[in-house]
């Protein structure tokens, strides 16, 4: 309910801001997107903290960044407390402040950075959701129950008889694709989505990807998910292509292809992991990133080194990679209380 209360507040546009804070503001931008590399929607996340916090300065009282202080900043996660908002999100907030004040120190626009001395809320870590080896590997060996007729990249048009069928038995290759991927690399759904057909290398059983920061990396990938990928692109995409009037630029490069021979997005590809998911029947619900929670507990109790997963999954801080240390001991908790007598 009190999610539903605040959405109308993130529906209002943006407040005016005094002219001083809006350039601050925009050189803010330019810094995250150009400096720093990260993406739009990073980008946006950031800019919206800040313009709230400088709203609520400039509603404070505050006429210039100058009068940014410690206090100020104290204020705007107070306020967003007594709206309701969760600790994550607060948590979040803040570290946007900490970014900015940094920033805007380093920029020489504050003489001392006030956000150095902001506490952050201390913030529940909820585990994660991993699929045992058994539940994965239902997964993996689900097929989706019948479908009805497939639409066709036409005004939304149906594509009939044989043609329904042969596209609808492409997308099956397209799915299993994805999943046998997802598992293998454990990389994230906005990394899957953007990669290349000409990203994965056969000989090598790898595949390149661009992550967070448009930063470039290598990750391993395992024989069925290889498997699964050729046959995509052997049997599956060239028939997606098929019909298609808009020639090939509309897919482009993209690996993987929406139903209207466009570049696969993120929605879609979380309907078709919670689709093998359901199809599976034992599994619990999870999406993408659920698989990426797995893959990487898999690659731990397996005997992969912490080190080697951080690569993997690339992840920027080794303390990100650690928590799935403490999924797979309350796993093996879990276990040793269901399984020994004296538990």
């Amino acid at each position: 309910m009190k999610e539903q209360a605040l959405q109308p507040e993130r529906q209002r546009p943006p407040p005016e801001l005094p002219e001083p804070m809006a350039a601050a503001l925009a050189r803010f931008g330019r810094h995250l997107a150009a400096e720093r590399g990260l993406s739009p929607h990073t980008v946006r996340a950031y800019l919206g903290d800040i313009t709230a916090l400088l709203a609520f300065a400039a509603g404070d009282g505050c006429g210039q960044l100058a009068d940014l202080d410690i206090f100020v900043l104290r204020g705007w996660l107070g306020s967003q407390h007594q709206a309701g908002q969760a600790r994550a999100s607060i948590a979040r907030r803040a570290a946007s402040a900490r970014a900015f004040t940094a920033f805007a120190h380093r920029r020489g626009l504050l003489a001392a950075d006030p956000g150095a001395q902001l506490g952050t809320p201390k913030v529940h870590r909820r585990l994660p959701d991993v699929l045992a080896p058994e539940q994965m590997a239902a997964v993996l060996a689900a097929r989706p129950r019948a479908a009805g007729a497939v639409r066709g990249p036409q005004q939304g048009g149906l594509r009939s008889g044989a043609d329904s069928g042969a596209l609808a038995s492409a997308l099956e290759l397209r799915d299993t694709a994805i999943i046998e991927l997802l598992y293998a690399t454990g990389i994230r759904v906005s990394e899957l989505c953007g990669l290349d057909a000409g990203d994965l290398d056969t000989s090598r059983r790898a595949v390149r990807v661009l992550g967070k920061g448009s930063k470039e990396r290598v990750v391993p990938v395992g024989i069925p998910a290889v498997r699964a990928v050729l046959d995509w692109l052997h049997d599956g995409r060239p028939v997606v292509l098929t019909g298609q009037h808009d020639g090939p630029g509309l897919a482009g490069a993209a690996l993987f292809l929406g139903a209207r021979a466009g570049r696969i997005d993120p929605r879609t590809v979380r309907r078709v992991v919670h689709g093998r998911i359901d199809a599976a029947g034992s599994a619990p619900d999870t999406g993408p990133h659920g698989l990426r929670h797995t893959a990487a507990t898999h690659l731990l109790e397996g005997g992969a080194d912490l080190r080697s997963v951080q690569e993997i999954l690339g992840h920027a801080s080794l303390a990100t990679t650690q928590l799935y240390t403490h999924v797979s001991i309350d796993r093996l908790i879990s276990v040793y209380r269901q399984a020994h007598p004296r538990a």
